[in-house]
């Protein structure tokens, strides 16, 4: 699923992904699309009615899914860079936390802007913005692990 800014990490790196939220292989999730640019990893979605909390506003819920996941992105992304490895390993999220600073409107596309602002060789802890409307609408900050084998989640990409 190329558009015009090319192939998003998830595609490249997770084309059978089936998570809710950026499972590029799940059509009835949201298909976040994530894009590494310099230390930033950014993405860019358009809400859709049905993922209001009332009309002409994005529900909390959908709001932390996009921030989770997109960070998520953004620690696999950071974490198979610093090991020069081809591949990101597969991280999961340890923990996270986000405020909704205002409501987000959904008559335009949301903008997703992340980085990591601290990092050992196994995890990374990821601030993140969601921006709508021309403002911030929502922060996030989170830490994101890489897993071993013998977590479910291990290999799921």
């Amino acid at each position: 699923m190329a558009s015009a800014e090319g192939v998003s990490l998830q595609e490249k790196f997770a084309p059978a992904n089936a998570c809710w939220g950026c499972g590029p292989s799940n059509r009835d999730g949201l298909r976040i699309r994530s894009f590494a640019r310099g230390d930033e990893v950014v993405a860019e979605w358009v809400p859709e009615s049905r993922y209001e909390a009332f009309p002409g506003v994005l529900n909390g819920g959908i709001i932390g899914t996009l921030l989770d996941c997109h960070c998520n992105w953004t620690a696999a992304w950071h974490l198979m860079s610093q090991a020069g490895s081809s591949r990101p390993p597969c991280t999961v999220t340890a923990d996270y936390a986000i405020k909704l600073l205002r409501p987000t409107p959904t008559h335009e596309p949301v903008s997703l802007a992340a980085r990591v602002v601290e990092s050992t060789d196994k995890s990374a802890t990821v601030e993140g913005t969601l921006s709508g409307g021309g403002k911030v609408c929502a922060t996030c900050r989170g830490t994101f692990v890489a897993v071993e084998e013998g977590h479910p989640a291990y290999h799921r990409w």
